[in-house]
């Protein structure tokens, strides 16, 4: 890559090969560059969690190439207002200061950006980033920021094609709007078009084979109480690798009563696959029906699920209200997708939603048909693209509270109606990362065990539990970041979010999506990974008879 002003001199007919070579590189323009550079050094600045070389490369290399686009735009406005440009002996001088100033503000943020990351380890309790090389980043950043920009310039002159053919035929300021709505809707269609049909066919074909896959450790159940057992009316094979995960692999009722050191029960699990029913409301009348047969309605707790994209059911909240209920409980979950939460986001996320209201609706009806005292107590729990589907099934915070005997919800995105209507009704002075919302009467969000118990108000029952970490970038990561500042970006950081963290327009936006990589890669009570909270959370919500913190505490340490 040669770093040269928009108009360099020509070389001389029958130069060096050398230099026809050098001539053939791509050229770039100082304002750009400046911009490019004050950008991509920009997103060296800490996010919400570590980040490793190739995904900070691939930051700074979108960033600059965003950067250069804007320094340009300015440049050729510049241009346009100025009669007179500068010397050639004014440019040569340019480039020289640019070359000299960019080369150590590279170094600084070079230098800068590993403390930062060092820092950022330390504080999640992972060792430090001895991958974090700085001529990887410089490569992959360069690539990005290359291949970006040529696109970049492809498209201009797509644009400028279309307004040759157009501009004697209509007025000039129509011939440019065709021009640039014509290319717009062509980069829309090929992209979701061709690329993003390729990559959801592609992303089905990976992911659906996989879930055929059975994980070690994940045997089929013999106890009627679970789905893929010889007694259940959903077999083994159709549950999905996700499924077997979850029928085949959880605490017993003997492991249960060691715990509790007293008599348990057998605890339900019933789920629902993919290839269980053709539809949703097949796999839901499915589900309702193994309920009823395994005798879930007849237990004291009915926890209904709805599971990640993959139809992943954390573990650790089962297994957290199961010992702490003694087994007497029941959980139900459903499949809706092969893909990744964040694929399924992008795909679809209208598959969430109706898996979530389709299965709490279908299961509720059965429940309300029982007399008000045989009734267990239901409540929902769901975590991501889970705790989206879960909040989808009610209006609001009334309809949640009427229709359950409450709920643990973590992880929420920032997408999700009711999480964003509450936190932004929320009480005056209290924090978006830790709202207060009409003095923790019913719902209630927490970082840390303790955070639950404020405010020193009466938490009346039903409850409903919010755990979202400062850190956790799917609970903050949202499009408005391009070009608004977050108000819990203008508060008092986490203790696990870096002091130093700024909002900047365009970078913070593409840093916090380089943490969703990241996002479960970190220890438990940071970023997306939520495990010992789990076990506060069920004990605020269900309040179990006799139940005492030392309870609480023991029951971490086992499931930690």
């Amino acid at each position: 890559m040669t770093v040269r002003h928009e108009s360099p001199v020509e070389a001389p007919e029958g130069g060096s090969a050398w230099q026809r070579r050098l001539d053939r590189l791509p050229r770039y323009g100082w304002s750009g560059l400046l911009a490019a550079l004050l950008l991509a050094g920009s997103s060296f600045t800490p996010s919400l969690l570590p980040r490793s070389a190739v995904l900070q490369g691939l930051v700074a290399g979108i960033t600059g190439a965003f950067g250069y686009g804007v320094g340009e735009f300015f440049g050729w406005a510049v241009r346009r207002l100025r009669r007179r440009r500068p010397s050639d002996a004014v440019r040569r001088r340019a480039w020289q200061v640019l070359c000299a100033v960019g080369a150590v503000f590279a170094v600084v943020m070079l230098v800068a950006g590993w403390r930062w990351q060092t820092q950022l380890h330390d504080l999640m309790g992972v060792a430090a980033p001895a991958g974090y090389d700085s001529l990887l980043i410089v490569l992959v950043a360069l690539l990005v920021f290359v291949g970006l920009v040529a696109v970049g310039r492809v498209l201009r002159r797509l644009t400028q094609w279309v307004l040759r053919r157009t501009v004697g035929r209509l007025p000039l300021w129509l011939a440019r709007t065709v021009a640039v709505a014509a290319v717009a809707l062509l980069v829309v269609g090929v992209l979701s078009g061709v690329v993003f049909r390729t990559f959801v066919a592609v992303s089905n074909e990976v992911f659906s084979v996989r879930d055929t896959t059975t994980d070690a450790g994940a045997v089929q159940p013999t106890a009627p109480q679970r789905s893929g057992s010889p007694d259940s009316l959903i077999p083994w094979d159709t549950l999905g690798r996700q499924g077997r995960n979850f029928v085949g692999r959880g605490a017993s009722k003997a492991e249960i009563a060691s715990f509790a050191d007293g008599q348990a029960m057998e605890p339900i699990r019933v789920y629902a696959g993919l290839q269980s029913a053709p539809s949703v409301h097949g796999r839901v009348e499915l589900i309702v029906r193994d309920l009823q047969r395994a005798g879930a309605f007849d237990r004291s707790a009915l926890v209904v699920v709805t599971t990640t994209g993959t139809g992943w059911v954390d573990p650790a909240s089962v297994d957290a209200v199961e010992y702490m209920l003694g087994g007497n409980t029941a959980v139900a979950a459903m499949q809706y997708s092969y893909l990744p939460s964040w694929i399924s986001f992008l795909v679809d996320k209208s598959k969430a939603q109706e898996a979530g209201v389709e299965l709490f609706n279908g299961v509720y009806d059965a429940w309300n048909q029982l007399p008000a005292d045989r009734r267990p107590h239901l409540y929902v729990f769901g975590e991501s693209l889970g705790s989206f589907g879960v909040q989808e099934a009610f209006p609001g915070l009334d309809a949640m509270a009427a229709r359950t005997g409450g709920a643990v919800l973590a992880g929420t995105p920032n997408f999700t109606e009711l999480w964003s209507t509450l936190v932004a009704d929320r009480d005056d002075g209290s924090l978006e990362r830790l709202p207060v919302y009409e003095r923790g009467v019913t719902a209630r969000w927490a970082a840390t065990p303790h955070d639950l118990t404020q405010p020193p108000t009466t938490w009346s029952t039903p409850r409903m539990a919010y755990l979202q970490h400062a850190s956790d970038p799917i609970v903050w990561w949202s499009p408005n970041l391009l070009l608004h500042e977050p108000d819990w970006l203008r508060e008092p950081r986490g203790s696990d979010v870096l002091p130093e963290i700024r909002w900047l327009p365009w970078v913070t936006f593409w840093q916090l999506t380089a943490d969703l990589v990241f996002s479960t890669g970190v220890p438990d009570g940071h970023g997306h990974v939520y495990k010992k909270e789990y076990v506060d959370a069920w004990a605020a919500v269900t309040q179990p008879a006799g139940w005492t913190a030392d309870d609480t505490n023991r029951l971490r340490k086992m499931l930690g």
